[in-house]
Formats: C-alpha cells, structure tokens, sequence
C-alpha cells in the first residue's frame, strides 16, 4: 500500500497512455509514482481498442485487484457522452455500477446535444443517479462539442438545480478558447471537483480538425509550451490534478507517463506555493 500523500494529489489520464488497458494503466501509475489514476471505461472514438471494461468482467476484476494492491485511488472514469437521444438510467447504470465497484470518485461527461436545456436536464439526471453510487458528474466544455466553452458549461450547469454535477477545467481547451483565470474565479468553486492539466503550442489551431488532433494526439507535458498553467490553477480550488498529455513521442508508455509526472509536479508545486490557501 502507498504512503498518504501530503501534497495534491496528481492522476494519470488514460488519453496520456490510452495503449494500455485499465489494469494495466494503474499498474503504470503506481510504477511512476502517481496518486490516483482515471480509467477509460467507455471509448471516445471507434479508433480505440474495445475492451470488456463494463461489468463484472475479468479484466475490470484484475483493475479492482491493482487498485488494492497498489493503494491508488480512483479519481475519475470516462467517458459519457450527453445525446438528445439520452436515456440516463436505461443507458448509464452499468456503467455506474462498474465505477462504484472500482471506487470512482468523478465521472468525465461531454455535451453531444445542441438542445441546451434538455442537456442539462440530462446532466441533472445524471447528477442524481451518479449520487446513488458516490460519484459526480463533470461537464467537460470542448471545442468539437456542443459544449464549446466554459460559459455554454456553466450556462448548462447553472440550470442543474439541486443535482450535484460540475465542470471539468482541461487546460487545453481552457487556453483555445481563450479563457482567463477571472473567467475560473467567476464559477462557483463547489463546481470544480479536478482539473486536467498539460501544454501545447502557438499559433492556436483554428480549425476543428486541428483541435481535435492537437486535443487527442498532439499536446505538450505541463510546463512545456504556452499555457500559463500556474495562474489557472491558481484561479481554481487546490483540487486533484490530472495529467491529459498525450504527445507525439515513441517512448514506452512507463516513460512517458514518469516524465509527464515529473513535469507535472512542478508546475502544481509552483502554483501551490504562490497563492493563497483555498479550500477544495
């Protein structure tokens, strides 16, 4: 079992090292010195390897088994995608289950639906059928979604009355869409539950298609390019920080993932050390 950690804790996102399959990507985390690990339990895209991730399986057995063994914690599992077509609780249950067994703490939510008021319903919906297994649903704002940026999220989340949901901060597309850390201070904080964090380039993408490779393929470890990660992270509640870096470097996935960890922690040590001390 790992030691407490007596810093904020550091995750590994699955998009970082997304080769390898959950129990796997937390024996990985464990290997490079994580704190907690998100798991892919549902794949983003068709081009990813199909994995029998939902239920009671052997592999999601094997998971549970690592998680024990190496004394992470689960920070958060992915991805549910918000559709006009949604039905929460016919569709998503299995999916909860699966998570509360593991011990997932957040749930990784993007807005496929142009309708934004019967989204949040949905989101609401969400909110209080992940209640019944310990977990909260984060709204991901993207820019190839219908949640494009953190005012259609915190528009959507606002009408979320009651339901305990919030919205997930990504680095990149906080700093594509040209977001400031006083947009961060003007959301209620009780929202911000974990933040994923890395680098990338100038010039900004302008097309869609160069967000989406940048955002699932091309990005930079934190401290690497032209976001001014300390002062977003200072904006924010000292929350869990996930590490979202894939990068366009061959390496083994041990050594990317340790390289994105040490990067990682001294950029969150210089946010920390420099701000005042908010409550999580």
């Amino acid at each position: 079992m790992r030691a407490p950690s007596r810093h904020r804790p550091i995750s590994l996102a699955p998009l970082t090292v997304l080769e390898l399959s959950p129990p796997e990507l937390v024996a990985c985390a464990a290997e490079a010195g994580y704190d907690a690990v998100g798991l892919r339990l549902i794949r983003a895209t068709e081009d990813e390897p199909l994995r029998p991730t939902i239920g009671s399986t052997p592999m999601i057995r094997e998971t549970r088994k690592r998680l024990d063994d190496t004394g992470l914690f689960l920070l958060d599992i992915e991805v549910l995608r918000l559709r006009p077509d949604t039905n929460v609780r016919d569709e998503f249950g299995a999916f909860l289950e699966t998570g509360a067994y593991l011990g997932a703490q957040q749930i990784l939510v993007t807005g496929n639906d142009p309708d934004h008021r019967r989204l949040a319903d949905n989101l609401a919906e969400l909110g209080y059928f992940a209640e019944e297994f310990g977990m909260t649903p984060n709204l991901e704002p993207m820019p190839w979604t219908d949640v494009r940026d953190l005012d259609e999220a915190a528009v959507i989340v606002r009408r979320c009355h009651g339901s305990a949901v919030g919205v997930l901060v990504d680095a990149l597309h906080y700093d594509r869409a040209l977001a400031t850390p006083e947009d961060l201070r003007a959301l209620p904080a009780e929202w911000m539950r974990y933040v994923q964090i890395c680098d990338a380039v100038l010039p900004r993408p302008k097309a869609i298609d160069e967000l989406r490779h940048q955002g699932r393929n091309a990005r930079l470890f934190p401290g690497e390019g032209c976001i001014d990660l300390v002062a977003m992270l200072q904006a924010l509640p000292t929350v869990p920080a996930s590490v979202e870096a894939p990068i366009e470097w061959k390496a083994p996935p041990g050594v990317r993932a340790r390289a994105a960890l040490r990067a990682a922690r001294v950029v969150v040590a210089r946010a920390d050390a420099g701000r005042p001390q908010l409550s999580a």
